[in-house]
């Protein structure tokens, strides 16, 4: 395929970003990520794809082939994606029932209740994507997080003019999202899907900076030592299937010296935003783990 015609692919290509505010997310660091990706792979595959800063900011620059495979535990989340995907104009139109209300505080508590209902599940998944949005829009810092029973508990954010419906992004994404594979499994199994010379990005909850500082009820299962013991096993697995893995965590000793002391580090500077103390919000380093 020619220089030109690849060009004139991404002009035609509407830029995607992620539509969901998330905790951790990449966007800040994909400057400093860039240097790190490699350079040529076959099959993209995400297992804690949460906002997908990472693979957007691929797929825009034309780097995303077939065979992509994206994954989330969290089953809310991943059904955005496959509404975005499948039905993003039914999304839109059910976003703007929800639009008029953005500032409006018992209008929040009372879609945030909806998983506190019986039949919660069998309502559609156009609704749930919407709620999810709406939701993450408009709570506190964007958050998401759920307690033991799976239900959302991040209050109101009082925001003055939230975007509910970024018509444009959700167009963007669902082209991008167009002959993807999306799950919603434990990451192990990435194990299984993936095959050599494919290129893994694994962004798993972080391992805590102190013991009061975790953050990991995205799903009603705390991602824990263990949890980040067995990632480092998927890690080495996939290292010696030939995959290509780059993952991101914090910068601990459990991480560096005992984990990944055997693989390429690099250290990256991440902005903390989820404090809510002022003195909480500087410039923190994060590494970043690399078998190649």
């Amino acid at each position: 395929m020619s220089v030109e015609l690849v060009q004139s692919e991404l002009d035609i290509r509407l830029r995607a970003a992620p539509f969901v505010k998330w905790a951790g997310g990449k966007s800040q660091l994909l400057e400093q990520f860039e240097p790190l990706f490699p350079v040529q792979f076959n099959r993209y595959i995400e297992p804690f794809v949460g906002g997908g800063a990472v693979f957007f900011h691929l797929y825009n620059q034309g780097r995303i082939g077939d065979g992509v495979i994206l994954n989330d535990l969290n089953e809310e989340l991943m059904n955005c994606y496959e509404v975005i995907r499948d039905k993003v104009d039914e999304l839109i139109e059910e976003l703007r029932r929800h639009e008029p209300h953005k500032t409006e505080k018992s209008y929040f508590y009372e879609i945030r209740g909806w998983d506190r209902k019986r039949g919660f599940k069998e309502r559609s998944p156009v609704e749930r994507a919407a709620r999810t949005i709406f939701l993450n829009r408009t709570c506190y810092n964007g958050l998401y997080r759920v307690n033991s029973r799976g239900q959302f508990n991040v209050p109101f954010g009082s925001y003055k003019n939230p975007t509910i419906c970024d018509e444009d992004n959700l167009r963007a994404v669902s082209q991008a999202l167009q002959g993807v594979e999306l799950r919603s499994e434990d990451f192990e199994r990435c194990i299984d899907w993936a095959g050599p010379g494919d290129f893994l990005y694994l962004d798993p909850p972080y391992h805590p900076l102190s013991e009061t500082a975790s953050f990991t009820s995205y799903t009603s299962d705390n991602f824990d030592e263990d949890d980040q013991n067995r990632l480092k096993e998927v890690f080495r697995q996939l290292d010696q299937k030939g995959c290509i893995v780059m993952l991101s965590n914090s910068y601990t000793p459990f991480i560096q010296q005992k984990l990944y002391v055997d693989y390429r580090q690099e250290v990256v500077n991440a902005t903390r935003a989820i404090s809510c103390k002022g003195d909480g919000r500087g410039s923190i380093p994060e590494l970043v783990i690399l078998n190649y």
